[in-house]
């Protein structure tokens, strides 16, 4: 994987083969931040990246210049893999924590400007996510849920989806 754009874009990064992850592809990732660069000024954001395994989406917006990136994951390698690279990129906004999603959400007292999710394609819960964000009120007014999931999956019956991007067997999921 790399990094597309920002200060850091070109820089490859390899992540351990042994890490239970399975990173958003560079295309894919490529067209979700051609849809965002028309939308948002990356510099005043905050953002809260779910999931984030290797930190590929976090690495992104932090490399583009945001404010503040959170990244939260429950594995031990990949948070350890993750506070590697950001001391290697030197991304000083760019925090890591090891907690579970769920666990996170239920206790968090933010709100961000974009939060990103991508779990496991076969965790059961992902249906769950977009309620008990807004029920929760973390996503600030004008914010953008994104949710990565398979392509079978289908997650518009949300009041408040509003559309869903298809790459190969990966869909995003933008809640507004």
């Amino acid at each position: 994987m790399r990094i597309i754009g920002g200060q850091k874009g070109g820089i490859s990064i390899q992540a351990p083969a042994n890490l239970p992850v399975r990173p958003t592809t560079d295309r894919a990732k490529e067209s979700l931040f051609n849809i965002l660069q028309n939308k948002f000024d990356f510099e005043s954001l905050t953002v809260l990246e779910l999931f984030a395994g290797t930190g590929n989406i976090s690495y992104e917006f932090a490399s583009r210049g945001a404010k503040r990136v959170l990244s939260v994951d429950k594995d031990a390698g990949c948070v350890m893999f993750m506070k590697q690279m950001v001391k290697k990129l030197d991304f000083e906004t760019m925090e890591v924590r090891k907690q579970d999603t769920f666990t996170f959400l239920n206790q968090c007292h933010e709100s961000f400007d974009i939060i990103f999710g991508d779990a496991p394609y076969a965790l059961p819960r992902i249906n769950e996510l977009p309620s008990l964000i807004f029920e929760k009120g973390l996503l600030k007014e004008n914010g953008l849920l994104i949710l990565e999931h398979g392509s079978l999956l289908k997650l518009d019956g949300h009041t408040r989806f509003k559309e869903s991007r298809h790459y190969g067997q990966s869909t995003f999921t933008f809640f507004v």
